[in-house]
């Protein structure tokens, strides 16, 4: 059986669970009001974002805890407009995130800059010229 191409939820370790989780409701984003304890939910747009103490992610996941570091990966949140883009990254660093790399126009023809969230997780704002938004909100690349 082949798996359907789709990503229903990212988990984040976090140091402080509760810490990180004021500092996704302050970039505007609410948590699920689930009866579970020790994990934190948002519901973003056709996504699930979870939030769980990194030393029991890397419990649950049977392996050893390492420094947070470059983990190769970044998670991004892409807007429709240059001016949108401006906006959600001064928005991110106003609620405590690092800047990495401010809002520039790129190699591939976009816009986008870094922001590394409380623990380091490396998030994109960008705007792709080349991309859309269906009807539903989903990003669409054009062909």
């Amino acid at each position: 059986m082949a798996l359907k191409p789709t990503l229903s939820l990212v988990t984040l370790g976090v140091s402080d669970l509760e810490r990180a989780k004021q500092f996704y409701s302050d970039l505007g984003w609410s948590a699920l009001a689930l009866p579970a304890e020790g994990v934190a939910f948002f519901e973003l747009d056709g996504i699930m974002l979870s939030l769980f103490p990194r030393v029991e992610l890397a419990k649950d996941a049977g392996i050893e805890d390492s420094k947070p570091g470059f983990s190769g990966i970044s998670l991004a949140h892409n807007v429709g407009s240059e001016a949108e883009a401006d906006a959600a990254l001064a928005h991110a660093v106003k609620c405590g995130a690092k800047l990495v790399k401010p809002m520039q126009k790129v190699f591939w023809g976009g816009y986008s800059g870094y922001f590394a969230d409380l623990d380091g997780h490396l998030w994109e704002v960008a705007y792709n010229p080349f991309a859309r938004f269906d009807e539903n909100g989903v990003l669409r690349m054009s062909a």
